[in-house]
């Protein structure tokens, strides 16, 4: 029943804990998919620098059973949340949807993990929590517009933490009340800046987003009480958080029909960089294949659409890590390498050979294109290349590149390393209680022990 005190709120409530995407092969296969592809980011990010001392730091030695990826070692549920959402994407090549703007199975998928630890569910209500986790995210993403994240919001940590506790709420079968309660606490700690881009504290967002997820949904069902109309109340979610830009009714409309991890799906990364730099990679290694050098080049200008490069922040990278964030580099090292791999983008300090070219290229806006907004048709980029004998080459990109099978990325993420090999096959057809309990016995190994 809808309250009549927070109609919003109370409607999307009621969306989250009555959906059932068991019903629509398409959206489960979608999620399977997406969890393997999460798997591989996971486990490679697992080794990560960053990802230790998050560890260290946070408590991993804490007594629990709730699993750290790619780890023998098992911990607090709260913290193998938080870490097994950071090393999802402390590499930046885990999963984007167009609607969050965002990054949501390595937010949802650690926060249900972890949940695993305390309560036996199956495999399968697994995977329908975390189509309903995802369409929360989707639609509140679509519900705030624009300006959230041009005006410097990290949506996978804003929006991250509400879906989060949303596929908690579906998957217990929380009440109205008690998810509408859980999805304000989760509000309140909604946070995550865009200036962290290029830095050690960008995945801690997605970790952070998924152990307040988990925390939300978890005192709500205690009994801990907080405002339960975060979308109606006047100082409320929107009001705060969209900018002028909101349109409330997206929250709910259309829900599931389709479902948002089918319509308009997730793109699996093909590069592991930011999402806004793959067309310029993929335009790149077109442009090496067709046997451009870079010494031929005298200039290089990228076109976007207004808005469509507000998360590539870094135009003079200095490490890998910012690279990341930098289509002048993706698109120098996609050239002249022709391909781009992890190594392109760890913490060492980038590669003059590359920074030669990167320096070359600049960028610009077309103010007579409509806005780069949720709808995949406004994303474009446009290179222009001058050459030194005075001739020109042009290249259009539309829409993103992406991976439709996450299998050979899986191999590659996990240095084909043999103990994880069965991952993927179970995933794909995993159902009960004991396949989930099977999949988190084989995720938690040590994933720098290599027998072969």
């Amino acid at each position: 029943m809808t309250s009549t005190f927070a109609p919003l709120t109370s409607a999307f409530a009621q969306a989250i804990i009555s959906s059932d995407p068991s019903k629509d092969p398409l959206a489960l296969d979608a999620a399977r998919t997406a969890i393997i592809d999460f798997l591989a980011c996971a486990i490679a990010g697992a080794g990560d620098r960053t990802t230790g001392i998050l560890a260290d730091t946070v408590g991993a030695n804490l007594p629990g059973d709730a699993i750290l990826l790619g780890s023998s070692r098992r911990t607090d549920p709260l913290v193998a949340a938080l870490v097994n959402g950071h090393a999802g994407h402390v590499l930046d090549y885990d999963d984007v949807h167009a609607s969050v703007r965002g990054h949501p199975t390595t937010v949802i998928i650690p926060a249900l993990l972890a949940f695993a630890a305390e309560r036996e569910f199956s495999a399968d209500a697994l995977i329908a929590s975390y189509v309903v986790g995802l369409e929360a995210m989707a639609r509140l993403g679509l519900s705030l517009g624009s300006k959230h994240y041009e005006n410097g919001f990290h949506a996978t940590a804003t929006l991250g933490t509400i879906g989060a506790a949303a596929a908690i709420a579906h998957l217990t079968r929380a009440s109205i009340d008690e998810t509408a309660v859980a999805l304000g606490l989760a509000a309140t700690q909604s946070s995550g800046l865009r200036l962290q881009f290029g830095t050690d504290a960008k995945p801690f967002h997605a970790g952070m987003a998924a152990r307040s997820g988990l925390l939300s949904a978890r005192m709500a069902a205690a009994g801990f009480g907080g405002a339960p109309d975060f979308l109606d109340n006047p100082v409320g979610f929107h009001s705060v958080y969209a900018f002028g830009a909101e349109r409330p009714s997206a929250v709910t409309e259309n829900w599931g029909s389709p479902w948002q991890i089918v319509t308009p799906g997730l793109t699996l990364k093909a590069y592991p960089c930011c999402t806004a730099s793959h067309p310029v990679a993929s335009l790149g290694i077109g442009l090496n294949r067709e046997g451009l050098e870079a010494d031929a080049i005298e200039h290089i200008t990228f076109t976007y659409p207004p808005g469509a490069d507000a998360a590539l922040v870094v135009s003079k990278p200095g490490n890998g890590i910012e690279a990341r964030f930098s289509p002048e580099y993706v698109f120098a090292a996609a050239l002249i390498d022709g391909a781009l791999r992890l190594d392109h983008f760890d913490e060492r300090p980038v590669l003059p050979r590359l920074m030669d070219l990167a320096r070359r290229a600049g960028r610009r806006h077309d103010e007579t294109a409509p806005r780069m907004s949720s709808d995949p048709r406004t994303r474009f980029v446009i290179v222009d290349i001058v050459l030194r004998d005075g001739s020109a080459i042009q290249r259009r990109f539309d829409g993103l590149p992406g991976l439709s099978d996450p299998a050979e990325k899986f191999r590659d993420a996990t240095a084909r390393n043999p103990a994880f090999a069965d991952v993927p096959s179970l995933v794909r057809t995993m159902s009960s209680t004991p396949d989930l309990r099977q999949l988190l016995a084989l995720l938690n190994q040590d994933a720098a022990r290599n027998p072969e």
